[in-house]
C-alpha cells in the first residue's frame, strides 16, 4: 500500500514516522504546491495532508485513492462531499492538540493581562536601571480572578479553557456558535451579552457560515474598552482589518491571535503596522504544535489508517 504525505514539513523536523511506515510504503514531501499535487498523488492509496487542498481535481488525479487522512482537526482543505461520492473516506484527528492550544491561549492572555511586553522592555531598555524606585508603575496589570471570562465555542478546547479560567477565579460564560447550548456546567448567553460583559474573550470555534466574520468593528464596539480578546479558533472569525483599527484607536485593552485568514500572513498585513504593538500578540499558528500534541497527532493518523485497513480487509 502506498501512503503519501504531501506537506510533512508542517510537522517540523526530527519526526519519527515509524508508526505509519509499518502500515505501508510512506513517501514524504515537505511541501507540495497546487500544481504538484496531481503528479504526487498518482498511484497513492492513502494521502495525508495538513493544509494542502484535496478537491475534485486532486481527488480525480488519484485513481487508486481510498483514504484521505487530514493531519489536523479541521477538514476545510478537503472536499469531503466529493470524496464521499468517489468512495474515498476522509478521516481527521480530534482532541490531539487540546492541551497545547490551551497553553498557548493562556500564555497570550497572561502576557496581555500582565503587560509582559511593556515590563520586559522597561528592564531591557535600561529604563529600570535608571529608575529611582525598586518597581515600575507605568502599567497597572489586572488579575483574572473575579473577571468575566467569555468563551466563544465550547468544544473540547473551550471546555478546558473554562476549567483553567475557573481555577484562576474567573466567572465563565459562553456563546454556542452552533446555536445549541450543550454545556450545562457554565451559563450560555447571547453573543451580544458575552461581548458586553466579558473582560476576557477567548475564541475556540471552527470557521463556518455561522462564524465567518463573526467579530467585526460592530461587535468590537460592544466590548469593554479594556477588554482582551484572543482568537485561537480559525482565521476569518475575527475581521482582521477591524481588529487592527481597534488596537490602534485603543478600543480594546489588547488582543492576541494564533490564526489568520491567509497563512502565512502577507507582508503588508494590517497587524504588522499597528501603532500600539504591545497591545497585540501574534503567533504563527503554533497552538496545535506542542511536542506531545504532534506525537498524539501521528498516533491518530496511524490509528485512522489501521482502522480503515482492518475495516476494508486490505
Amino acid at each position: 500500500m502506498k501512503i503519501v504525505f504531501l506537506d510533512s514539513a508542517t510537522l517540523g523536523v526530527d519526526i519519527d514516522y515509524s508508526i505509519i511506515e509499518k502500515l505501508g510504503e510512506l513517501t514524504l514531501y515537505p511541501f507540495t504546491s497546487p500544481n504538484e499535487v496531481a503528479k504526487r498523488v498518482k498511484g497513492a492509496d492513502v494521502v495525508i495532508v495538513n493544509k494542502v487542498k484535496m478537491f475534485s481535481d486532486e481527488i480525480n488525479a488519484a485513481a487508486r485513492l481510498k483514504l484521505i487522512c487530514v493531519a489536523a482537526t479541521g477538514t476545510n482543505n478537503v472536499d469531503t462531499n466529493y470524496a464521499k461520492s468517489r468512495g474515498v473516506e476522509v478521516r481527521n484527528v480530534i482532541g490531539y492538540s487540546t492541551e497545547s492550544v490551551v497553553q498557548i491561549t493562556f500564555g497570550a492572555i497572561l502576557a496581555l493581562a500582565n503587560h509582559t511586553i511593556y515590563f520586559d522592555n522597561v528592564v531591557k531598555s535600561g529604563e529600570y536601571s535608571r529608575s529611582l524606585h525598586f518597581t515600575d508603575t507605568g502599567r497597572n496589570f489586572s488579575e483574572i480572578s473575579g473577571k468575566n471570562f467569555g468563551i466563544i465555542g465550547m468544544g473540547n478546547i473551550g471546555k478546558r479553557v473554562a476549567e483553567i479560567a475557573t481555577a484562576f477565579g474567573a466567572n465563565v460564560i459562553y456563546f454556542s456558535t452552533a446555536g445549541i447550548p450543550h454545556c450545562k456546567k457554565y451559563p450560555a448567553v447571547s453573543l451580544e451579552e458575552l461581548l458586553s460583559i466579558s473582560d476576557i474573550i477567548s475564541i475556540h470555534s471552527p470557521l463556518n457560515e455561522r462564524t465567518n466574520n463573526l467579530i467585526t468593528m460592530k461587535e468590537i464596539k460592544m466590548m469593554k474598552p479594556d477588554a482582551l480578546i484572543v482568537n485561537m479558533g480559525r482565521g476569518g472569525i475575527v475581521n482582521e482589518k477591524d481588529l487592527a483599527k481597534a488596537i490602534d484607536f485603543a478600543l480594546l485593552g489588547g488582543a492576541a491571535t494564533d490564526v489568520y485568514e491567509q497563512e502565512p500572513i502577507p507582508e503588508d498585513h494590517p497587524f504588522l503596522t499597528v501603532k500600539n504593538r504591545e497591545r497585540l500578540i501574534l503567533t504563527p499558528h503554533i497552538g496545535w504544535a506542542g511536542e506531545r500534541a504532534k506525537k498524539r497527532l501521528l498516533e491518530g493518523i496511524a490509528a485512522n489508517i489501521e482502522t480503515f485497513l482492518i475495516g476494508n480487509s486490505l
